[in-house]
């Protein structure tokens, strides 16, 4: 089974990342979905996406956790039934979960594809990035401020939440692997440490909520 990579962040929090190499049918072997798990599966029409739910399982399992463990609120955020947290991530052929002790946590796993240039306006003032020295570099940094925007609003998992408007991340450099960022909604201000890595021409973001 491909365990990819697990990441002691702190004490009471750590990262598992799976690359998904195996069929669903060998995914699916000793792996007990709840009915409603069940259901969410068989309407996923990409085989790739099946593979990707399944091997969140392992994941889990990794983690000393089954899938009855796992529940989802109405904002659509998964939590633990035990009061520890989670967020989950997949990206085409990688997937990841992040699991907090005491700590809120994010996590989101993207592909550097040229394709975010074109997009960055909507979710950062693409300025900022003109003095890096080339076009792959840009990619690489706004992958990352991507990435760490995606994590936060799965910590904050509010309707209403802006990327561009209502999260900021600290400017930083792609050789330190870490920076901030700020949640600022409805006159409430939430910190959180964020830390990145790149694999394989992918970009893992995690953030942990900071209490203020």
């Amino acid at each position: 089974m491909p365990l990819y990579k697990t990441i002691t962040v702190t004490s009471s929090v750590k990262v598992y990342i799976w690359k998904v190499e195996e069929s669903e049918a060998v995914l699916q072997k000793g792996i007990e979905l709840t009915p409603h798990c069940q259901n969410r599966m068989l309407g996923m029409k990409s085989e790739l996406h099946r593979r990707a739910f399944l091997s969140i399982r392992h994941l889990m399992a990794e983690a000393g956790y089954v899938d009855h463990d796992l529940y989802y609120d109405d904002a659509g955020k998964p939590h633990l039934k035990d009061g520890k947290y989670i967020s989950i991530t997949h990206s085409y052929n990688f997937t990841g979960i992040i699991i907090g002790d005491r700590e809120e946590v994010g996590i989101d796993i993207e592909k550097q594809r040229n394709k975010i240039l074109r997009i960055a306006h909507k979710f950062t003032p693409i300025a900022e990035y003109r003095t890096l020295a080339n076009t792959a570099a840009i990619v690489r940094k706004l992958t990352v401020v991507w990435g760490a925007k995606e994590s936060l609003y799965k910590i904050a998992a509010q309707h209403g939440l802006s990327f561009l408007h209502h999260i900021d991340i600290k400017d930083f450099s792609l050789d330190e692997e870490t920076t901030m960022g700020d949640v600022i909604y409805q006159g409430r201000m939430t910190s959180h440490s964020i830390q990145f890595l790149e694999f394989e021409g992918f970009t893992c973001v995690h953030a942990i909520r900071l209490e203020n």
